[in-house]
């Protein structure tokens, strides 16, 4: 799996796209600010593709603006079917992906309405806590399975819990966490990871 090329979205693309939604809102960014809890200065800089922000930034933007986060990878499905579709297929090398430099990350089905998870599939390329400026923390809960490599979710408690290859991890998101890369020099693992704000 790893040898295969997944395709990253530029930051402009994404910056883009979050402006377009909060201007059909009509919100300003300090409204967006105060709703979401991220700062002014970096949602502005989100915009501009200045900087390249966490998911829980991102997450934390799409839901004070009552957006799947999927919607800022790739544009959506504007006047589809009113009908629920049963199932939606998504390939895990055709998914458009965001990279922080310690990840990159490629939500999975977002043309699925309403969703009440999110799965994210997701190349860790971050080895030392110090590559962070903080812990990420979204609200919810967090399902991952690591799909090659090893890793290690690290937690603001102190407690850390090390996933191989076909392990699975369960945990409090709201919890500070960092997943960090295992094993040789350069290693990169791969995890799926789902993602539910209840």
């Amino acid at each position: 799996m790893s040898s295969t090329p997944h395709p990253l979205i530029d930051r402009a693309q994404v910056g883009a796209r979050l402006r377009a939604i909060r201007k059909h809102q009509k919100l300003t960014l300090k409204q967006l600010s105060e709703r979401s809890g991220v700062a002014l200065s970096t949602l502005s800089k989100m915009e501009l593709a200045q900087v390249s922000v966490s998911y829980e930034k991102l997450a934390a933007a799409a839901r004070a603006l009552s957006v799947d986060i999927a919607q800022l990878f790739s544009p959506g499905k504007q006047g589809g079917s009113a009908v629920q579709p049963t199932a939606v297929r998504t390939a895990i090398d055709g998914a458009a992906g965001y990279s922080t430099g310690n990840y990159d990350y490629h939500p999975m089905a977002g043309d699925f309405p309403g969703r009440s998870m999110t799965p994210m599939y997701a190349r860790i390329f971050a080895r030392e806590l110090s590559q962070f400026e903080d812990y990420i923390r979204h609200p919810g809960q967090e399902f991952a399975v690591v799909l090659s490599g090893r890793v290690r979710i690290q937690f603001e408690t102190g407690e850390s819990l090390r996933i191989d290859c076909r392990e699975t991890a369960y945990f409090n998101s709201a919890i500070g966490h960092i997943y960090l890369a295992e094993g040789e020099e350069g290693a990169v693992a791969e995890v799926m990871v789902v993602m539910s704000e209840y």
